[in-house]
């Protein structure tokens, strides 16, 4: 590949010298590659927010990118070590359902079980699949490695049970998926299903004890600290605050509901 980009996103922190280990076994094998933090700051385990946060963030890279994911609480277990190939990019890490909303937009073309010693670090830790696993594979791929060189084919891979949001009740029913270093709340409801359920008719948005009404298009649209709704840069409805933090001034967390109801209905 020329130019080959890696990007790294990880629950690792920036305290421990994870991240940096990866990183001097990819830049190892290959100097010439560059190499692009996501995010190291995923919650410990949390596989559906670290789901979320790839998925936000691989369709601002160029084709052939080679997205390195590790959030991964079985490691040394019984779970996978993955390369999927899309028409767009390579995914490699556990699989766990990490790459479930990013495979949601791709093409999977090809699935392999990495298990070519070859390309692995030896002796290999049960502990720290990211750096004797994960990273090696990715410099390799880098290099310009066939996947197939790197393990065994496989038609399947694990997929997150993420809740989609339901109707009951004269209501959607979604819950909060993810809050972003800013207290934004983003939800599993995503536009077309907003759109769907609210046919173009005013509507209200209740969290918790809070309720308001309408969308805005942007940020801008809010008055200094009101609470807004709008639908996110990566597709679903996020309640934010302007000039403000809405996790803080909601006390809300992931998996609140966040309810919505057409106008006239509202109770």
């Amino acid at each position: 590949m020329s130019h080959p980009i890696i990007t790294l996103l990880t629950d690792f922190g920036a305290k421990d010298h994870y991240v940096a280990s990866m990183k001097g076994v990819i830049l190892g094998i290959n100097p010439g590659c560059t190499l692009v933090d996501i995010s190291h700051q995923v919650g410990p385990q949390d596989i559906e927010e670290g789901a979320f946060v790839l998925a936000s963030a691989i369709s601002s890279f160029p084709q052939g990118t080679i997205h390195l994911s590790v959030v991964d609480p079985g490691v040394g277990g019984p779970r996978k070590p993955i390369l999927i190939v899309t028409s767009n990019y390579y995914f490699i890490g556990p699989d766990n359902g990490l790459f479930s909303l990013s495979l949601l937009r791709e093409k999977v073309k090809q699935i392999f079980v990495l298990t070519k010693k070859k390309y692995l670090l030896s002796p290999a830790s049960s502990t720290f699949h990211g750096r004797d696993l994960f990273a090696p594979v990715a410099a390799y791929l880098s290099l310009g490695i066939k996947p197939e060189a790197l393990g065994e084919r496989t038609d399947t891979w694990v997929e997150l049970s993420l809740g989609k949001p339901k109707q009951k009740a004269k209501e959607l029913v979604g819950e909060i998926l993810h809050i972003d270093v800013f207290g934004n709340l983003t939800s599993n409801i995503d536009g077309q299903s907003l759109s769907g359920f609210t046919g173009g008719h005013p509507f209200s948005i209740r969290v918790g004890r809070h309720t308001f009404l309408g969308m805005k298009k942007g940020y801008w649209e809010g008055k200094k600290g009101e609470m807004i709704a709008l639908i996110g840069s990566g597709g679903f409805l996020e309640i934010s605050v302007r000039d403000g933090n809405a996790h803080k001034k909601l006390k809300a967390k992931k998996g609140d509901r966040i309810r919505i109801a057409i106008a006239d209905r509202a109770r």
